[in-house]
């Protein structure tokens, strides 16, 4: 027995040993203390589920990033960032969004979290009718869309096909190009009610009426298949610019057409995605999505994505509404096993009260006694006879205490008059508004009593600070300070050559007639810009690509300057260059631009940095450093 209770203290001893260790000062930055708790918390957060286990860094290695990025918010809330009405919304929003399964009583069964956990292993491929109802519709509105959708399935049931009658009554925009068809989604990718409609409707077959939060849905269910996982790709993509003409769209097909022929030829597509790309966001990480599911995305994008069968397999160009893009697989993994899904099952569903059996009366039972919830019931006599738009002059008495505030009649009135009722009498509104009181007081308790939150709370602050700071530092600096963009490429223009390239113009004419005018015109010293004007005056009949092309790029000039084999499509006759082939050389300013501003932005990171860490000293203990453990 005492050998027992001095492993009880031991334990004990270690437990509070451990706890005040964690709370010890890791990191000082200026006189902000941080403690070896949050540094481990989001350490670990960071360093966990990598694609590349390269990425995984060592807390000794990961803690200059972590101060870098406290320095960047530590001088944002500096510059008062944190004050403005745009950062407080932002905030809030957020707030919002994450508080709401903190302040309504979930309750879910085992055996929903497993139909739930059956739904995330298949794919629906659905198509859907909508008749949408006003926000707060009348019974009215309300009955005449359901009368509505009822005698568009009757139609159906008729004979009439689904996708013409998608398009002829359905209020979904994207229906008139679609004809209805969502594609394939799996659970928690759709609205509670429409998700439990299509995985309980047999294939082919039409839902009866569905009512979700946007109106009334028709569902057909074309096909159920199990699923295909997650998906992670790099793409690399040509952006199609807004009222774009066919000349340019032709231009953006050759670029992206070239970057192909280079990957067949062995290029590398994380350096071809960081210099050609034109999704900026994607460019930076050689061309690095995050993950997604099929019904996450376009079709037109993940079909061909999923569709690859090997990891380092590529998609030919593929169109979208975006642009072009060529897709490379990176990794792909299926749905976890219910062991490892369960935890993130049961927080998507408090997310998702609709999900749920919510009983907000048992929220606020349960608050009322937490909060030590008293009623006046001389107040409460009084109130009963209080008719709403009676005039009352100097008229308040005590309702009710919570948490040991009293609240008196003249809030209740605010609440009235804010939610805009007008009769009745104040009685009938009593209990909603103590319903808000509650609700309103957990919800400024929240950072209090649930640490999650409050750390959540933390990250969502500082993420914002540092993306507005450094968008302001960094980001548009570099693009918007011309003077010292060229003055950083004037230090070292050769750190990015053009190989041995030729320079001028791919021309291609549809057929010999329009050949003989061009080469008539180039005869007579005529410029290309002026040759495809006179000859495209009436009818497109000349086409011009202009570029810079190195060896291996283009099977055209690979043909006529390198003397490569000829393209199986080439008709020597009507496609021809003209320009020169030039010697390695540096490449302008204009050239690579996209390259000098992503460099340009890290030198002025590093200054930047380099200026915070002498205004604010950092100090580490880094005998404490060497506790946290790494993952």
């Amino acid at each position: 027995m005492k050998r027992i209770i001095f492993s009880l203290l031991i334990a004990c001893g270690f437990a509070i040993s451990s706890y005040a260790q964690n709370n010890e000062t890791l990191i000082t930055i200026g006189n902000k203390k941080i403690s070896k708790s949050e540094f481990e918390r989001i350490y670990k957060k960071n360093n966990s589920n990598l694609y590349d286990d390269s990425d995984r860094k060592t807390p000794e290695e990961y803690v200059d990033l972590f101060i870098n990025f406290k320095l960047k918010v530590m001088e944002a809330e500096n510059l008062k960032m944190d004050t403005s009405a745009a950062f407080i919304n932002e905030l809030a929003g957020y707030r919002k969004e994450l508080a709401a399964p903190y302040l309504t009583d979930v309750k879910y069964n085992e055996k929903m979290v497993k139909e739930l956990y059956d739904r995330m292993n298949k794919e629906v491929n659905a198509s859907h009718i909508l008749i949408t109802v006003p926000k707060n519709a009348t019974p009215e509105q309300e009955e005449e869309a359901l009368q509505k959708i009822k005698k568009i399935r009757k139609e159906i049931l008729a004979g009439k096909d689904f996708s013409e009658a998608a398009v002829e009554y359905s209020n979904d925009p994207s229906a008139k190009k679609n004809k209805g068809v969502l594609g394939y989604f799996t659970a928690f990718q759709m609205v509670a009610p429409f998700e439990n409609a299509a995985f309980t409707t047999p294939v082919g077959k039409i839902s009866e009426p569905v009512r979700t939060s946007y109106g009334f849905h028709l569902i057909k269910v074309n096909d159920i298949r199990k699923n295909q996982g997650e998906l992670l790709v790099a793409h690399i993509m040509k952006m199609f610019p807004k009222n774009m003409s066919p000349e340019v769209k032709a231009k953006k097909r050759a670029e992206i057409d070239k970057i192909y022929k280079k990957l067949l030829d062995g290029a590398d597509f994380a350096e071809l995605a960081k210099t050609e790309s034109e999704d900026k966001r994607s460019a930076k990480q050689g061309g690095k999505m995050p993950w997604f599911k099929s019904g996450q995305i376009i079709r037109e994008f993940s079909e061909p994505a999923f569709a690859l069968k090997n990891i380092g397999d590529f998609t030919k160009p593929i169109e979208t509404k975006f642009g072009f893009h060529i897709i490379k697989k990176l990794n792909q993994r299926g749905v976890p096993p219910f062991d490892k899904a369960k935890a993130d099952i049961e927080a998507r569903i408090k997310r998702d009260p609709a999900r749920s059996i919510t009983s907000k009366t048992a929220f606020v039972n349960k608050l009322k006694d937490e909060y030590n919830y008293s009623e006046n019931s001389d107040g409460i006599a009084i109130l009963k006879k209080k008719k709403i738009g009676d005039r009352f002059e100097n008229v308040d008495f005590e309702l009710f205490t919570l948490d040991g505030k009293t609240y008196k009649f003249d809030k209740l009135r605010v609440f009235v008059a804010k939610h805009n009722i007008k009769s009745g009498t104040y009685f009938n509104s009593f209990n909603n508004w103590v319903i808000d009181e509650i609700t309103n007081l957990e919800n400024s308790k929240l950072e209090e009593k649930y640490p999650e939150f409050k750390y959540m709370m933390q990250e969502y602050h500082d993420g914002i600070l540092l993306f507005n700071i450094s968008e302001e530092k960094i980001w548009n600096k570099a693009v918007e300070d011309t003077v010292g963009l060229e003055e950083f490429y004037a230090k070292d223009k050769k750190r990015y050559m053009w190989k041995e390239h030729f320079k001028g113009e791919i021309l291609t004419c549809n057929d010999s007639t329009v050949r003989e005018e061009a080469d008539k015109y180039y005869s007579s010293g005529m410029t290309t810009e002026e040759v495809n004007q006179v000859l495209n005056e009436k009818k497109k009949v000349f086409t011009v690509t202009s570029g810079i092309w190195e060896e291996g790029s283009n099977p055209i000039i690979d043909f006529y300057v390198w003397g490569k084999s000829k393209p199986e499509d080439l008709n020597e006759t009507l496609t021809f260059i003209r320009g020169e082939k030039l010697p390695p050389e540096p490449k302008t300013l204009d050239e690579a631009r996209g390259l000098y501003i992503s460099d340009y932005q890290n030198e002025l990171e590093k200054e930047w940095i380099k200026e915070l860490r002498e205004k604010y000293p950092v100090k580490i203990d880094k005998k404490l450093l060497k506790t946290v453990k790494g993952v």
